[in-house]
């Protein structure tokens, strides 16, 4: 695995893109935040060496370098899943290859359901915790020693500082923010209407398919994390309508105007 690591990194570096301090990771319909870039170098994942590639539709597959709010930043426009077939070892392999690029902050942002009622469609949830109930964990196996400890200390995943940042930016912006749980959920299908009773006892605010591994694994190597859910729908299980696709996306996309406005003021912060 880390000699697939440094190679990937080697090949990144090749292109031009030398050390990075912070990296986003763009959600399902969150791919807008890339025309803020002045974009400097595109990376087709599929020209990266032992790169996964996306197979979601709603999803670019491109590594993007360039300057947000005068910061070099490097994007992922498009994440992988584990339900597309992938091990959790390759959904977080770019996050090991970011850690050899310099990467100390990472920002994640999220498409999710909503299992707080009080959380309103097209609103913004900032990460403060999470549960995750995938079957697995990225770190089990083989621990890379040169990137971080055996057993990596979880009681903050999400950097508090960042957390204090953005809901200050947000105050001073007029966006209404919560903060609240990310649950994991291992997908594609949606959860029934047992499993969102199930969810909400568990105390999740928020529920998802993806974000908690990249965050173990960046946490494992000592990385900062910010993470930011777009609430797309809502999960209420006594009132459960059949999801429609294009309404999560036209929810992610009226959300959208204002995550960029909390990523950009913190990039420029850090």
């Amino acid at each position: 695995m880390e000699k697939k690591i440094v190679k990937a990194a080697e090949y990144i570096k090749s292109q031009g893109i030398d050390t990075v301090e912070t990296a986003i990771i763009l959600g399902t319909g969150l791919g807008t935040m890339v025309k803020h870039i002045e974009v400097d170098r595109e990376i087709p994942y599929k020209e990266i060496p032992h790169f996964p590639e996306s197979t979601v539709e709603f999803h670019s597959g491109k590594l993007i370098y360039g300057k947000l709010e005068g910061k070099q930043v490097l994007v992922m426009n498009g994440r992988f899943h584990f339900y597309e077939g992938y091990s959790l070892q390759e959904v977080t392999f770019p996050i090991r290859v970011m850690k050899l690029l310099g990467v100390k902050n990472l920002f994640v942002s999220n498409a999710a359901g909503a299992i707080n009622l009080a959380l309103k469609p097209a609103s913004l949830m900032i990460i403060d915790d999470h549960i995750n109930m995938l079957p697995g964990n990225p770190l089990v196996g083989r621990n890379l020693d040169s990137f971080g400890p055996r057993f990596p200390d979880m009681s903050r995943p999400y950097d508090p500082e960042f957390i204090e940042k953005l809901e200050t930016i947000a105050g001073e912006e007029g966006i209404e923010v919560a903060r609240g749980v990310y649950i994991a959920w291992i997908g594609p299908s949606l959860e029934t209407r047992a499993e969102y009773r199930l969810i909400k006892v568990m105390g999740a605010d928020v529920v998802g398919m993806s974000t908690v591994p990249e965050v173990i694994v960046a946490v494992h190597q000592g990385m900062r994390v910010a993470a930011v859910s777009v609430v797309t729908d809502i999960c209420d299980p006594d009132n459960l309508e059949p999801i429609v696709i294009e309404k999560i996306l036209t929810n992610a996309a009226v959300a959208e105007k204002n995550l960029v406005k909390l990523f950009r003021r913190l990039v420029a912060d850090v």
